[in-house]
């Protein structure tokens, strides 16, 4: 994602996206991308969801917020543990997290596993801020049935 769309959202924005019917829904986003983890959380704010950041998987599976989060935002390549590692180590844990990828490299093979395995969406960078709250929507309707 562009680091400027998300502060280039305005009023109309903000008016089109509220009442989207999932609260303050937490959504985590791993990415050791650190313009991706900066500029999502605004995004996600005007979107009408409460995020939390991660720079790497590991941080993320030894946060409390493993068990909160509606949805994962999900970067695949990543130094450590790559993110369809953390979507296999999630499963073996038995969390069922509905996952989004995102990755700068459009890789359709990569791309047609991580949706094989199980994750909502692979969206390409940049990616569209609609393209994104489409797929959060998705993975917080498949978290509300899973419950």
């Amino acid at each position: 994602m562009d680091a400027s769309l998300a502060l280039a959202h305005g009023p109309a924005m903000e008016r089109r996206d509220k009442g989207t019917g999932f609260g303050r829904s937490l959504v985590a986003v791993v990415d050791d991308d650190e313009s991706i983890r900066e500029s999502l959380p605004d995004l996600l704010k005007v979107f009408g969801f409460a995020a939390r950041m991660f720079a790497s998987a590991e941080e993320y599976l030894a946060s409390d917020c493993v068990a909160e989060a509606g949805c994962l935002i999900l970067d695949i390549a990543m130094p450590g543990m790559s993110g369809p590692q953390l979507q296999r180590e999630l499963k073996i844990r038995g969390l069922e997290i509905p996952i989004i990828f995102i990755t700068g490299q459009r890789d359709e093979a990569v791309r047609r596993q991580v949706l094989e395995q199980g994750a909502i969406a692979c969206l390409f960078k940049p990616f569209s801020d609609t393209a994104l709250l489409e797929a959060i929507k998705a993975s917080l309707r498949v978290r509300r049935a899973m419950s």
